[in-house]
């Protein structure tokens, strides 16, 4: 059972944000778990509920804690089992503020995913692959959106990432791209006219990944999508050095 003792008062909400990462750290608090409620766990930290409360915020914008209010066996604070999503979001925002340049972004990608895939080919189970394979399938609809595809794109190479084993890069993999989702979508969506004839590439490239990770060919499905990265995906920007500043890319050079 976690400990909780009073904790000091100047700075309450990072003091208690301290309190609980302590309960973690210890091993008293683990993913899924839920937290007391305030009522009981502001009097055992001798904070006052709003301190509480604005403490809960922080773990809840940063991901790890979602909150659910009312009654029932949902109700409460619990903390979170999947982090994925929370870390695009901060990732997202490090890239908009210009934290991590666009060009640093692809460069983390071609490692993880050279990575991934080339583990996938040697260790991914047929069910993992075939889910995989299922994703690449919908996206030759030429039916779907522009948005829609964007989406099973980025399915696909969390997928992969996945059924590599290692649900480190898994995250990482799934954040790393979901921090420019939102651009890749606008560059796709500018494509305009050209985008039948860009999907077309686009899904050859991703049966052949397909094809030689079944085949246990990780060499090549590294190579391949490092070169499907680097290639019509490319940057989304290109840096100005002499002012600083950056510029949006073609719409032909974006990453997938």
């Amino acid at each position: 059972m976690a400990e909780w003792r009073p904790v000091r008062q100047s700075r309450t909400h990072e003091l208690v944000l301290e309190s609980i990462e302590e309960q973690v750290l210890a091993g008293h608090l683990k993913a899924g778990d839920r937290l007391p409620p305030e009522r009981e766990l502001a009097p055992a930290l001798g904070v006052s509920r709003s301190a509480l409360r604005e403490a809960l915020r922080v773990m809840e914008t940063i991901g790890v804690l979602v909150a659910n209010a009312g009654r029932g066996p949902d109700a409460g604070a619990r903390i979170v089992q999947n982090p994925d999503g929370a870390l695009g979001r901060l990732l997202r925002l490090h890239v908009a503020l210009g934290s991590y340049s666009l060009r640093d972004v692809m460069e983390a990608r071609v490692v993880l995913e050279r990575s991934s895939f080339e583990t996938a080919a040697r260790s991914a189970s047929e069910e993992e692959l075939a889910e995989a394979a299922a994703v690449v399938e919908r996206m030759q609809d030429p039916a779907i959106s522009v948005a829609e595809f964007n989406d099973l794109d980025t399915r696909f190479h969390v997928h992969i990432a996945r059924s590599s084993g290692n649900e480190l890069t898994s995250t990482l993999t799934s954040a790393v791209r979901e921090s420019v989702r939102s651009l890749i979508l606008e560059a796709e969506e500018a494509a305009g006219d050209r985008w039948p004839e860009t999907a077309r590439g686009l899904n050859a490239e991703h049966t052949e990944l397909m094809r030689l990770v079944r085949a246990g060919d990780g060499a090549r499905a590294a190579d391949l999508v490092e070169q499907h990265i680097r290639g019509f995906h490319g940057t989304l920007v290109v840096d100005d050095t002499a002012t600083g500043h950056r510029r949006q890319a073609d719409a032909g050079t974006l990453p997938a």
